[in-house]
Order: C-alpha cells, then structure tokens, then sequence
C-alpha cells in the first residue's frame, strides 16, 4: 500500500524514527518460493504462490505489502510511523469538527463512481429539504479544480486538494482545507462532505477525522468489489449502490453485491439510488440529517471501528514477531 513509500509525504522517503538509513537485506543463499516452500519473515519480496495455478499473491507477508529493496520489518516500521502522524491530525480534526457541531462524511470510491455528481445532487436536495443546513465540500484529485468548480457551481463553498503523485487525502491536508472554509455561524455546522480522491485502496487506512466514510459503488462497477477491496468496505459505515437506474441495462446482482459486503462488514448499511433519475436520494438525505443530528453516535460500529488504530496494533504485534525471527535465525547462525 501506499503507506510505505511516502506518497503522502510531499515526495519526501517518510522518516522513520531511529532510522535514518537504508538497511541491506541479503541472503547468503538462493532460494525460490514455489508452493508450500518457507517464507522468511524478512524477505524483501515475500510471495506465495496460490495452489498450482501459478498465480501470484504479494501480500501475504506480515507488512501485507511489497516494495522492492524494502524489507517487510522496515515496511512495517514505517507504516507504524506514518498512520501514527496522521492519525495526531486526525484526532485534531476530530476536535474542530465537534466544536464546530459538523458532520464530516469521508467519501471513497473508485474513479467514475459518480461521488461528485451525487454531491452536487445532494446539496441541492439539501437545500429544499433543510435550507438552514450549512453544507461545505473538500475536494480531493491528483490534478484540476475540475470538481471543486462544480460544486462552487452549485453555491455551496469547497477547498480543491490536490495530491500530485498522491493517492489519497489525508488528515493533514484535511486540516489545512478546513482552516480555509467559512465557519458556520450560530452551533450549527452542518455537513461537511470530503471527496476523496478515487481509489479503492489506499483511502481505507486513514483516517482524516471523519465521522464514518461513505463507499459509493456504481452498478457499472460489478458486484464484487467487495470481495476484491475488503479494507475499504470493513472500514465504511455506509455503501452507497449509485446509477441503479441503469440496472435494467446490467447484469448487477445487487442482493449478491450486498451479500458481498456484509460478508466483510456484517454491519454496513446499504442505501441504493440514483443521482441522475432521482430515486432513492430521500432516504440519502435522511440518513445525513440523521447523522448530523447526532444519531450517527448511536449506529453500530462497522467490522473494524477504528481501522487505523486496530491496524497499527497489528503491525506493531508482527514487528515484535519479526524481530524475534531474525535475532532466532542470527542466534542459530
């Protein structure tokens, strides 16, 4: 994942604390890794061959991930690192959005997905429905103020993210959008919706401060994408099926795709609508106001509540396990 290689560090290699240097990690033998061979623990590329059918799985080793010239120890050291800073802004974040009563939904999907079509629905929707409700976007892509301007379009203020080679928003770079928003005046600050950047990959580890994340699936999509991006819908509240007006048009199995997702998420709610025909936006609207009206407190928790801290645990237990391997393989040496 994207963690490892700094994509969310202005460019920069991320620092990893006591370790400002790269380490070399070499076998003094060759070995392969065909079917049911052994892993070692440190190995820069571990992979496992899955059955006999030759394909390929890079993320069976503890880090879960791999880069080339890295170590899984070190990738894992500087995972610990990275989520652990933002997840400092996050919980800051966290704050200003309580102080300013707003309801900060964390928006993920694919690219194509239709999120800024359903905002710009949604804000107008919002409007008619609760014209009092203040309602403010942050925009994340890698280039162009392409879907800030449409929402600006739309009269409701929003703040473009843009990542460069980034992936993902993260808490930071939230923050920094914040602070250039308009704060709501009187103890109402309304919804603020955040777009992130399209990926169904990376934006599941972090945390930006958010409420819950909302995934959007199109119908055009295909209905496993759940089995295929389990991170990101085990950490959403919400699964959003857009475009269902295209269903006639598609073989979708919404009742499998649900299926799909509740096998990662016994606890994501599902809504289906369309952002285009109209169709089932009132119960989008009311599961919003609901949620800015605090209810959102008292929905149950999705798989994993708190993704980024259950899986610096992890990462910090595998390390432990790591380190002991290695001080075993050197000791018997």
């Amino acid at each position: 994942m994207c963690v490892v290689c700094g994509c969310a560090n202005t460019g920069a290699a991320p620092a990893v604390a006591g370790h400002d240097h790269e380490h070399g990690h070499a076998h003094g033998h060759e070995h392969g890794h065909g079917p049911g061979q052994h892993v070692h623990p440190d190995d820069d590329v571990p992979l496992v061959i899955a059955g006999h059918s030759g394909d390929l799985h890079y993320g069976a080793g503890p880090a879960r991930v791999s880069v080339p010239g890295m170590s899984q120890a070190r990738a894992i050291r500087i995972e610990q690192d990275v989520l652990g800073e933002n997840n400092r802004h996050a919980s800051s974040n966290r704050r200003r959005f309580a102080e300013r009563a707003t309801l900060a939904l964390n928006l993920v999907s694919s690219p194509g997905s239709g999120k800024t079509t359903l905002l710009c629905a949604t804000i107008a929707a919002l409007r008619k429905r609760a014209g009092n409700l203040p309602v403010a976007v942050i925009e994340g892509d890698q280039q162009t103020s392409f879907d800030a301007d449409r929402i600006r379009a739309t009269g409701a203020p929003a703040i473009q993210i843009n990542t460069g080679k980034g992936c993902h928003l993260d808490a930071q770079m939230v923050g920094a959008a914040l602070a250039r928003l308009p704060q709501p005046a009187g103890k109402n600050g309304g919804v603020l919706f955040i777009e992130n950047v399209g990926n169904l990959v990376c934006p599941a580890l972090w945390d930006l401060g958010e409420a819950a994340k909302v995934v959007i699936l199109s119908v055009t999509e295909g209905e496993d994408k759940p089995l295929k991006y389990p991170d990101m819908f085990g950490a959403a509240r919400l699964m959003v099926l857009n475009k269902i007006d295209l269903l006639p048009h598609l073989q979708f199995d919404v009742a499998r795709c649900i299926a799909y997702a509740r096998r990662i998420n016994p606890h994501i709610e599902v809504l289906q609508l369309s952002a285009g025909s109209g169709e089932g936006m009132d119960a989008w609207l009311d599961w919003i106001i609901a949620a800015q009206g605090g209810a959102i407190q008292a929905m149950p928790a999705p798989a994993v509540s708190d993704p980024v801290a259950a899986r610096i645990a992890i990462l910090e237990a595998e390390l432990a396990v790591l380190k002991g391997s290695v001080a075993g393989s050197a000791a018997a040496a």
